[in-house]
């Protein structure tokens, strides 16, 4: 029980520092999609919104489950719980996946605003996956033995690195070759490749939870 104690405090501080985090990059990033106009830094806005309040989730959990660790309740599965956390923030993130795919839609459809400002556009972006690589780094188990709480935030940081690694792409095909529909074909990528993880993250915590006792 001591060691798991020890395991949960640590894991618990690696998403605090992603929470706190993220949520400058998100305040970053929104101001500067809405000035320039940008559906791909609005796009992973909005994503990372949506993180935010699952990375909260996660983080709650570490705390529900310290908690039952320091009282010694041995009423609960702490592990369900975790895995609990990590099966919602699946749910969550296959919804903002669909949303982000509808706006993206429109705007392709709409064609009215396009990034006016590329330079700074990409500067953003840039910072917001540097931000991503060092809480990832944060978040990297290297025993390979996370429970699926810790994994679930992992691999939303992984998706969203192939997400601004998109963005980035896209807005240079705009500001050089004046492709204005690639950045919200961007969008859309991101957000399958959001999906995709969602589905994995689904299905494995699903069986976790439904698994009987031995």
């Amino acid at each position: 029980m001591k060691t798991e104690y020890i395991e949960t405090i640590k894991q618990e501080k690696r998403v605090r520092f992603v929470v706190l985090f993220t949520l400058l990059i998100v305040a970053i990033e929104a101001v500067v999609g809405i000035t320039s106009h940008s559906m791909a830094l609005l796009a992973d806005a909005i994503h990372l919104i949506s993180h935010e309040l699952i990375f909260g989730l996660n983080w709650a959990a570490y705390l529900l489950v310290r908690r039952l660790q320091n009282k010694h309740s041995e009423s609960y599965d702490t592990q369900k719980i975790l895995s609990l956390s990590a099966f919602t923030s699946g749910i969550f993130l296959l919804a903002t996946a669909i949303f982000i795919v509808i706006e993206a839609v429109e705007r392709l459809n709409g064609h009215d605003e396009h990034i006016t400002n590329h330079n700074v556009a990409i500067i953003t972006a840039i910072i917001g996956l540097v931000a991503n690589i060092i809480c990832v780094y944060v978040m990297y188990d290297k025993k390979g033995d996370s429970d699926y709480n810790s994994r679930a935030v992992y691999l939303h940081l992984l998706s969203d690195i192939l997400a601004k690694v998109g963005i980035v792409v896209g807005i240079v095909c705009a500001m050089l070759w004046n492709i204005l529909w690639i950045d919200a074909a961007i969008a859309i990528v991101s957000a399958l490749i959001a999906a995709h993880w969602a589905r994995n993250l689904l299905w494995d915590t699903g069986r976790k939870l439904t698994k009987t006792q031995d």
